[in-house]
C-alpha cells in the first residue's frame, strides 16, 4: 500500500509529466504567452482547474458504479499502462519542430477551457490511471487523495505557468535542448510507470 508522501510523489510526477508535455494545451499556452504577454499564458495554464473538476467527478461516478470492481479495474490498469508507455515513446521521439502556435486572438481562459474539454486526454488519463489511483488512496485514507490531488494540480498548473514565464523571458527555450531534455526524461519516466502499472493490473487480475 501506498503511503501519504508516496501519493504526494505519484500525483506530483504525473502532474508534471502532463503540464510538461506537447500538446494542444501546452501550445495554446505558449501561443497566448508570445502574442498577449505572461498574464494571458497564466490563465491558459489554470484553465485545467476549471474544467477537470466535472470530468473527474463524472470518471468516479462511473468507476464506483462498475461491478466485478477488480477485474475491470485490472483492465483498467492495463489501457493506463499502454497510454503511459505510448505517451512516454510520444515524448522520446518529440522534434523541435512539432510544437504547433497558434495565434487566434480570443479571451485567453475561455479558449483554455475550450481546449481542455475537447481534448482526449484528461478522460484518458483519469478513467485509466487517475480514477483508479484516487480509488486507491481512499483504501489508505481521505488525506492520501488529497495529497494526489494536490500533488497532481500543482506541478500540472505550476509548470505550465513556469513554462509561461520563461517563454515570456526568454522565447528561444521552448526550442532548446534542455526543455527536450526534460521532456524525453518525463517520457522515459512515464514507460517505467507504464510498466508497474502492467504490474497493478495482473495484481488486480490476480495473476500474480
Amino acid at each position: 500500500m501506498l503511503g501519504l508522501i508516496e501519493f504526494l510523489a505519484l500525483g506530483s510526477f504525473l502532474g508534471l509529466a502532463a503540464g510538461t508535455s506537447p500538446g494542444p494545451l501546452l501550445a495554446v499556452t505558449i501561443s497566448e504567452t508570445l502574442q498577449h504577454g505572461k498574464w494571458e499564458g497564466i490563465k491558459v495554464a489554470v484553465s485545467p482547474l476549471i474544467t477537470d473538476l466535472p470530468i473527474v467527478l463524472s470518471v468516479l461516478f462511473v468507476l464506483s458504479h462498475l461491478t466485478n470492481y477488480d477485474f475491470i479495474i485490472g483492465v483498467i490498469a492495463f489501457f493506463g499502462a499502454s497510454y503511459l508507455i505510448y505517451s512516454g515513446i510520444e515524448s522520446l521521439k518529440i522534434k523541435k519542430d512539432s510544437i504547433e502556435l497558434k495565434v487566434e486572438k480570443e479571451n485567453a481562459l475561455k479558449k483554455g477551457v475550450i481546449v481542455n474539454f475537447g481534448n482526449p486526454h484528461p478522460y484518458v488519463f483519469w478513467f485509466s490511471i487517475g480514477g483508479p489511483i484516487i480509488f486507491k488512496s481512499l483504501n489508505t485514507n481521505l488525506s492520501a487523495t488529497g495529497l494526489f490531488i494536490l500533488g497532481f494540480y500543482s506541478f500540472l498548473v505550476g509548470s505550465k505557468v513556469v513554462i509561461t514565464l520563461i517563454v515570456e523571458k526568454s522565447k528561444p527555450f521552448i526550442n532548446s535542448k534542455y526543455y527536450f531534455s526534460i521532456i524525453r526524461a518525463l517520457g522515459i519516466a512515464q514507460i517505467i510507470f507504464g510498466l508497474t502499472f502492467i504490474k497493478v493490473g495482473l495484481s488486480f487480475l490476480n495473476i500474480m
